[in-house]
C-alpha cells in the first residue's frame, strides 16, 4: 500500500510540474546560453541569448549579476577541424594490444 502512494505521489508531481509555467526541464521560450566560460571553481560568465539581445553575465555562488548587454552579437562559432594525419582509435588500440603481452 505504502508503494502505492509513493508512486501516486511521484506521478502527481510530475504532472504539477508540467503544468507550472517555468518549472520542470524544458528550456525557456526565446532563451538560450550562446557562450561559457569558467573563471574559477563556482564562478563563469555566460552569453545568453534573450530574443534579439546577449547578455553577458557573471554567474557565481551568490548569484548571477549582468556585467554588459552585447552591441552586436558573437560569431557563430564554426566547424572544429581536426588535424587529417590523426589514426582513429581502432589503429591506437591494436598497437597498444600488440605491444602488451
Amino acid at each position: 500500500m505504502a508503494m502505492l502512494l509513493v508512486l501516486g505521489l511521484i506521478l502527481g508531481l510530475a504532472w504539477l510540474l508540467r503544468r507550472l509555467p517555468g518549472a520542470g526541464f524544458r528550456p525557456g521560450d526565446g532563451l538560450r546560453v550562446v557562450a561559457t566560460l569558467p573563471l574559477g571553481t563556482k564562478e563563469r560568465a555566460v552569453v545568453v541569448q534573450v530574443g534579439s539581445r546577449q547578455l553577458l553575465l557573471g554567474v557565481s555562488a551568490g548569484g548571477v549579476t549582468l556585467l554588459h548587454e552585447l552591441p552586436e552579437p558573437l560569431p557563430a562559432p564554426g566547424p572544429v577541424r581536426l588535424p587529417q594525419n590523426l589514426p582513429d582509435f581502432a589503429q591506437l588500440l591494436a598497437r597498444r594490444l600488440r605491444k602488451d603481452p
